[in-house]
């Protein structure tokens, strides 16, 4: 049977609920410790007076069980673009096409937005997320290292 599933804006009462996507994403990066993020933090960064990121999550039966994190972004080359922090889909929902209307929210909205494109990265490991991205013919360009510096 299939499950209808609405995606919809996140709400201040979805936070729990993205937490736990976002420690499930940890754990399957092989990362779980790096998770510092707390739900004031993401109250205060998604839904206070100047946010700074749009949350949006896939339910079914009123269930939550994926999410997709994106905020603007600008490029001196490009202009305004939509970043994709990440899209989750917890385990035991993959395959019942969440993740794609997701994915298809997120474009709509940056082109809502009028951004002219949308970026995110995608672990070279992690063949399933590749495979995703490659269905949509996404440019996965490996050229290019991360940096970061935490402070």
């Amino acid at each position: 049977m299939n499950k209808k599933i609405n995606i919809r804006q996140a709400t201040k009462a979805d936070i729990p609920y993205l937490l736990d996507l976002i420690k499930e994403l940890a754990i399957f990066e092989k990362a779980p410790n790096q998770v510092i993020n707390t739900p004031e933090l993401m109250e205060k960064d998604g839904f206070g007076e100047n946010s700074i990121f749009d949350a949006f999550v896939a339910e079914t039966d009123d269930h939550v069980i994926g999410m997709a994190i994106t905020y603007f972004r600008y490029s001196t080359w490009k202009g305004k673009r939509l970043y994709l922090e990440d899209l989750i889909v917890t385990e035991k929902s993959r395959g019942l096409g969440a993740g794609q209307l997701l994915f298809q929210h997120c474009i709509q909205f940056g082109k809502e937005s009028e951004c002219n494109g949308m970026v995110w990265q995608v672990l070279d490991w992690n063949e399933p997320a590749i495979d995703f991205y490659k269905s949509y013919n996404a440019d996965l360009d490996g050229g290019w290292i991360n940096g970061t510096l935490e402070f």
